[in-house]
């Protein structure tokens, strides 16, 4: 990771909470001086408070980069605090959810270069994947840089379009709590058939993350992992039966609830 421009010019991050937290952990693991990072947040934590950073002092006046991570309902007004940033060299590059380019070039102006990412929750412990899209006015290397940045919390992929947005936030942003609810409901299931809660929930975590990793580490992809670990007339096939059924299984559900959460951050991106 590259941050010798950033240690140079100095990064501001716009909210520390946890995601914001778990980027600055990242950063600083990789080299980046704790005295080239300004953060501007009303209620610091004690563990912000020991990392030796700026919090809450006088900004550069033309860092490198800008970082907001503030929830969406706190960016209104959030944003004057660096609307004196934008317009220069600084590259501006958000995480808050449901906030579009325009908005943002609304406030900081056309010229300013602009990045809008979507990081997952599994960016806390930096095994998230975070989609990436910048405004015309966001050079290659500013994507560079973004990517550079973000690569801190997880994975990292460029979108096309900032229309893919919201399916984006329906998939992989929102996806993580579909994960936890199968975990919740492989457990309950398991102690429907005798299974104390512990065994059965500690099976139900196990299961999903080792499912997870193999996913992750294997050359075939998913479905053909699923035909491999398929006995016919077995187990498994008997439990697909029903998960894949057409109307009542996974490929429909799954589809009414990423498009459920798609539909709704449209909805959130236009109040």
């Amino acid at each position: 990771m590259d941050m010798s421009r950033v240690a140079e010019q100095g990064l501001v991050l716009l909210g520390c909470g946890k995601m914001g937290s778990a980027m600055l952990a990242g950063w600083l693991d990789h080299g980046l001086p704790a005295a080239s990072v300004w953060v501007i947040d009303p209620f610091p934590s004690d563990w912000l408070k020991e990392q030796g950073v700026n919090i809450n002092t006088p900004l550069p006046e033309a860092p490198a980069v800008v970082l907001v991570a503030v929830k969406p309902q706190m960016m209104g007004e959030a944003l004057p605090a660096i609307q004196a940033l934008g317009g220069g060299g600084s590259l501006f590059v958000s995480i808050a959810a449901g906030t579009s380019l325009a908005t943002f070039e609304s406030v900081l102006g056309e010229d300013t270069p602009i990045v809008r990412a979507m990081p997952n929750t599994p960016a806390a412990i930096r095994q998230g994947i975070t989609a990436l899209i910048g405004n015309k006015s966001a050079s290659d290397d500013d994507l560079t840089l973004a990517e550079n940045l973000l690569s801190a919390i997880g994975e990292t992929v460029r979108l096309s379009d900032e229309a893919q947005m919201d399916a984006v936030t329906g998939l992989s942003g929102s996806g993580p709590a579909y994960v936890f609810h199968l975990i919740e409901s492989l457990a309950k299931a398991g102690e429907a058939h005798g299974l104390p809660h512990e065994l059965a929930m500690k099976l139900a975590k196990s299961t999903v993350a080792g499912a997870g990793a193999l996913a992750m580490a294997a050359e075939e992809d998913p479905s053909q992992l699923r035909v491999n670990v398929t006995s016919p007339n077995g187990t498994t096939q008997a439990a697909l039966e029903v998960l894949m059924h057409e109307e009542k299984g996974f490929p429909d559900l799954l589809h009414r609830a990423v498009k459920a959460a798609t539909n709704r951050s449209k909805e959130l991106s236009r109040e």
